[in-house]
């Protein structure tokens, strides 16, 4: 409850004020990290979530809204500016999903376009399925080729979310995981850290080179190895005491195998990880899914006339408190805290 005198006019004038600039500035940060996203919640529920009453949020979206930040529309809601968000015109999308896609992302895509469905049994869809979609966002590891090629012929637009095209060229919004696998490393050598292990899936080879890369510059005498989540207690066996996953999945399977064993993170190894999640299992260089669902709704608005578009994501250093720090090393909140590492971009990066 308030402590000002309400009936005052003057006083319920200058306090509805305060709290408005308050509220307001509130909502520019939410939107400003990725927070409030796409198409915002229903004013009730932003009020519940501010605690302010439907009077000053109303008020504080009404001046973002002026100020170019949002936009409102009646019957449709309130949206970031330059986000996307769905309109007749712009059709639905096709999200390809499987075991591994973040909900988060799926969450703020969908939240991007209302239009959009998911999927993740493409052998039972028809053909004639995909003509009603204008996009198909592949949020998959291992969608087949075949698909991908079906869905070019029909000029189709695709995104790839989380990994790079293959066989055939299409836009794709990527984390940069070697700048994020530099980071983490760099933090982990100054640390004290001399055996390192790279956890990273088949034919994945980004992060141990990445290390590789940059240990001469921080511990000449370090070593790196490279293993499967699974093989993580076998590397612990023989002296590593740092990994870093190159997924958030992998990051979880390696910290439940550590706390099945009774293994204390970060007492006998430091866990650190590069992703892309709401949710942050470990200490890492991480991008929210606001982020990534922005990314592509902004290649999907621009449109694919050109030449297909990889757009590098940059993300920002979380501690959770996994990995040790042996000599007080710092581990900067955000990139911008230390200077940017020298990092030889990988013939893999481009391919």
């Amino acid at each position: 409850m308030d402590n000002e005198d309400s009936t005052h006019p003057k006083r319920r004038t200058m306090g509805m004020s305060y709290k408005f600039q308050r509220l307001r500035e509130k909502i520019r940060q939410a939107v400003e990290t990725g927070e409030l996203s796409g198409k915002l919640p229903g004013e009730r529920e932003l009020a519940r979530r501010f605690h302010v009453n439907a009077k000053t949020l109303s008020k504080a979206l009404t001046d973002l809204a002026a100020e170019g930040l949002l936009s409102r529309s009646i019957g449709r809601g309130t949206f970031v500016r330059g986000a996307a968000s769905a309109t007749p015109d712009q059709g639905a999308w096709l999200l390809v999903t499987d075991r591994d896609a973040d909900p988060s992302l799926v969450q703020n895509l969908r939240a991007l376009n209302p239009l959009a469905q998911v999927t993740n049994d493409l052998a039972s869809l028809r053909p004639s399925f995909l003509n009603q979609f204008s996009a198909v966002v592949d949020l998959a590891t291992e969608t087949p080729e075949p698909f991908i090629r079906d869905l070019l012929v029909r000029n189709i637009p695709v995104v790839t979310v989380g990994r790079e095209p293959r066989t055939y060229s299409t836009s794709a919004v990527l984390v940069d995981r070697a700048l994020g696998a530099a980071y983490i490393s760099r933090g982990l050598l100054l640390a004290g850290h001399r055996r390192l292990v790279a956890i990273e899936g088949r034919n994945q080879t980004l992060i141990a080179e990445t290390v590789r890369r940059m240990a001469p510059a921080y511990g000449s005498d370090a070593s790196v190895d490279a293993c499967y989540p699974r093989d993580i207690l076998a590397a612990l066996e023989q002296g590593a005491t740092a990994c870093i996953c190159d997924t958030i999945v992998a990051a979880r399977e390696v910290l439940n195998l550590l706390s099945q064993a009774q293994i204390p993170v970060p007492g006998r190894i430091s866990v650190a990880a590069v992703g892309s999640s709401d949710e942050f299992p470990c200490t890492g260089y991480f991008i929210g899914s606001a982020e990534k669902a922005n990314a592509v709704a902004e290649i999907l608005r621009l449109g694919q006339t050109g030449r297909p578009t990889v757009l590098w994501l940059t993300g920002k250093m979380i501690d959770r408190g996994t990995t040790a720090q042996p000599g007080a090393i710092h581990i900067p909140e955000t990139a911008a805290d230390e200077p940017q590492p020298q990092i030889p971009r990988l013939s893999a990066l481009s391919a």
